[in-house]
């Protein structure tokens, strides 16, 4: 795979393998909340695709007639202050990687708000009963 200026690069071929096979889509934490949300009655679209500006982002959950996207984000993936840590192993790898998810993160909710959009970022370690009700508080807000 060609490596261009924008992107680290991994250490081996095996953490190359390992990062392709993580999920983009259907974490655990996700999918409870998911769950939660459609227990209470929200009905909502997953993983749909949005283009805002030259932006194209699928959220994990969007409520398309309230223009509301959700993104459950992963405690090591987007830098959790309170969980995040950068690996012992390749740091600089590691840190310009993390680095760039979430500056990823900044731009894609940038690009939602300035398109009309609100935007959740609920982290991956907070109860999906609390998730749920702030994704409540914001739809009744809108």
């Amino acid at each position: 795979m060609p490596w261009d200026d924008h992107y680290p690069h991994p250490s081996s071929a095996a953490v190359s393998a390992v990062m392709r096979g993580n999920q983009k889509t259907g974490s655990k934490p996700e999918i409870v909340l998911r769950s939660v949300l459609h227990r209470e009655g929200l009905r909502f679209r997953k993983n749909l695709l949005l283009r805002a500006g030259s932006v194209k982002v699928r959220p994990d959950i969007v409520f398309t007639k309230r223009r509301l996207a959700v993104f459950v984000d992963g405690c090591f993936w987007h830098c959790c202050p309170i969980h995040g840590n950068v690996p012992q192993s390749n740091r600089e790898y590691w840190r310009s990687k993390l680095a760039r998810n979430v500056e990823r993160d900044k731009e894609v909710t940038r690009a939602l708000v300035d398109c009309g959009w609100s935007v959740i970022r609920i982290w991956e370690h907070v109860a999906s009963e609390v998730a749920a009700a702030e994704v409540k508080w914001m739809l009744q807000r809108r």
